[in-house]
């Protein structure tokens, strides 16, 4: 039996009533959090509740990612699609007011469903500016929960999240400008995630900070795909290289929620392209249980901008206005060919080439993505503004 969210295209449910009078179809499903209905997230402006997958070939040359956002307290949905394939990548962009109906996954041709809760999802964008898929991802093992990501920047609150994430097969067809790719489970692999709780979202607050605080995130995040295992990992450095969140973990193929292997002292070493910010290489140590060490190399060979499913856009920013109707917008981009240092720029995912050494001499070689967003000081990395490159 599938529990499916695409409630299918529904008419609107109308402007936003008066008084108490907010009840919505998932008002009918036992996911309640607070006395209130559904309709609403406490009382944050930023709540937001989203979908992101990736997934690439055996050989990375063909990469393809795609997010999906709610913003129920700025009642709008948004999703994007990005292909990147010889080099270029190729993006669409949906909008439309949310209605108050959470459980409608749809935005125009795009759309979100749910087979199998916490192991199947089926996404699909029916053709729409030369870009199509209808794939179905199935996870390799049960996801891991993320620490909880709570960060402050002086009083205010500027993310506080809770995140799920899957290493996982794909299984359908893509199609770009005429183009059509058959995507095997036998080969294609990726990632998906699901994340919800408070981060900016929309249009910026234009009440300043006091005392004004100097932008500085550092963000590395590598869900790697291996032969027979997944290996996550993540780190949040604040200036001075001190880690305020941060997990690795190994997940067998079948692992269950109690299986997942989790490993202890995670660093990584990266080498920086001279005069960027953008990973050369990697290299990340750790331990297991039994304090054997394991090490993981990555080695970039291809780079997909974030901004391409709205991370960081200046004009399709997540949870941003785009008129009181459905907006699609197609871009494209020569992510080699743009300026690593423009803001909008700096959020990639690096495809990457990975070995895991283990205890015993055991090695295998994989492939992933390493995420990286690097704003600000880093006295690590020898970062000491918001974007001077490295030496």
């Amino acid at each position: 039996m599938s529990f499916t969210l695409a409630l299918g295209r529904c008419p609107p449910s109308g402007d936003a009533k008066e008084g108490n009078d907010m009840l919505t179809a998932g008002d009918e499903y036992p996911i309640h959090q607070t006395p209130e209905p559904v309709a609403f997230s406490g009382s944050d402006r930023n709540f937001y509740d989203r979908y992101f997958f990736n997934g690439y070939s055996p050989d990375g040359e063909t990469f393809f990612a795609a997010a999906m956002g709610i913003y129920p307290h700025l009642n709008i949905i948004d999703a994007a699609v990005s292909v990147l394939r010889g080099g270029k990548q190729h993006s669409v962009f949906f909008s439309r007011p949310l209605n108050m109906e959470r459980m409608n996954t749809f935005v125009g041709g795009f759309s979100v469903e749910v087979l199998e809760p916490l192991k199947r999802i089926r996404l699909k964008v029916e053709e729409t500016e030369g870009i199509a898929l209808d794939l179905v991802f199935e996870g390799r093992a049960f996801p891991i929960e993320e620490p909880r990501f709570t960060r402050r920047q002086g009083p205010r609150m500027l993310m506080d999240v809770t995140r799920m994430t899957q290493n996982g097969r794909w299984a359908g067809k893509l199609r770009i400008d005429g183009t059509e790719i058959d995507v095997s489970p036998d080969s294609w692999t990726g990632t998906r995630d699901r994340s919800w709780g408070v981060r900016p979202i929309g249009a910026q607050d234009t009440q300043p900070l006091i005392p004004p605080l100097p932008p500085q995130f550092y963000w590395i995040w590598t869900p790697t795909n291996f032969p027979n295992l997944s290996m996550f990992y993540h780190v949040n450095h604040d200036e001075t290289g001190e880690a305020w969140n941060t997990r690795a973990v190994l997940a067998m193929d079948g692992a269950g929620q109690g299986d997942l292997i989790h490993l202890d002292k995670p660093h990584m070493d990266i080498q920086y392209t001279s005069g960027t910010r953008r990973m050369k290489s990697g290299k990340l140590h750790l331990e297991d249980g039994q304090g054997n060490a394991h090490t993981v190399s990555f080695e970039p060979f291809g780079t997909f901008l974030m901004k391409g499913i709205g991370y960081g856009h200046p004009e399709r920013k997540h949870g941003s206005y785009q008129g009181d109707q459905l907006s699609v917008l197609r871009e494209d981009y020569e992510p080699e060919k743009m300026a690593w240092q423009q803001p909008e720029n700096l959020h990639i995912q690096a495809i990457a080439r990975a070995r895991h050494e283990g205890p015993n001499g055991l090695s295998s070689e994989g492939i992933g993505a390493f995420e990286q967003l690097f704003m600000g000081p880093h006295a690590p990395s020898g970062f000491k503004d918001i974007l001077d490159g490295a030496a």
